[in-house]
């Protein structure tokens, strides 16, 4: 792990909070642990062949052929594992439950995944929720993830780079077609802190790319450079262009 004094005394708040709230495990709620080293072994790492664009599994690292009839605004995005199992357990622990101390310790392996990249980036923010969703949640998700994540490559977060100016639908059982739609025009970036950078758009989940393609033109047409995503899980699209959350 990353040894910057920032990132180091970020861990040591949550390991003293774990001392004085034991915590329970995000994926099976096994006591004394946010994420036990049994849910550890049955997450797996989304690896190579990947589409080199959306990082959907692929049978060769070639473009896929969602990304060949309509490339997505965005440089790249990967995703750390698939979602489903434990780790689909633990974000719905993090978004719906409050169990807010899993975004550190879920950001773990996105950093390692991360430094593996190698990716040339200047700053990171996450996807911004709606303001009816934020009220009532109380927190973002994406932002839980996405501090550390800065922290520990010793870069500035902020989640001011990007607002969601219109409240959208649920993704959850839309249709390709209609999450792209759902999300057109959905975010605004702020131009003068966008401007010239690469920058690196964290999320939970990934499914089609479409929230992250929205993010993408709205951070572009502020005068980005480059735009990157990473998420924590991916809901995988099969050659059907169907979505495999088993």
């Amino acid at each position: 792990m990353p040894g910057n004094l920032a990132y180091r005394a970020y861990q040591l708040i949550w390991e003293v909070l774990d001392w004085l709230y034991p915590p329970s495990c995000g994926g099976c709620g096994q006591p004394g642990t946010r994420w036990c080293k049994e849910c550890t072994k049955k997450t797996v790492e989304i690896a190579p062949p990947v589409c080199p664009i959306c990082g959907n599994p692929n049978v060769n690292e070639k473009p896929c052929l969602r990304c060949q009839v309509s490339r997505p605004l965005y440089t790249a995005l990967r995703s750390y594992t698939k979602f489903s199992g434990s780790i689909r357990e633990a974000i719905h622990r993090l978004k719906y439950r409050r169990d807010i101390g899993l975004g550190e310790v879920l950001s773990r392996p996105m950093i390692n995944r991360l430094q593996k990249l190698n990716w040339s980036v200047n700053i990171i923010t996450s996807v911004p929720l709606g303001l009816v969703r934020f009220e009532e949640r109380g927190y973002n998700q994406a932002t839980l993830l996405a501090r550390p994540i800065a922290l520990s490559m010793s870069l500035p977060f902020s989640a001011q780079l990007l607002s969601r100016i219109r409240e959208t639908r649920t993704q959850v059982g839309l249709t390709l077609t209609e999450r792209q739609e759902n999300m057109v025009d959905a975010f605004r970036a702020n131009n003068k802190a966008v401007r010239g950078k690469n920058i690196l758009v964290v999320d939970d989940v990934a499914t089609s790319g479409a929230t992250l393609n929205a993010c993408a033109k709205a951070l572009l047409d502020g005068g980005a450079s480059k735009v990157y995503g990473f998420s924590l899980a991916r809901a995988v699209f099969t050659p059907n262009n169907e979505i495999d959350i088993s």
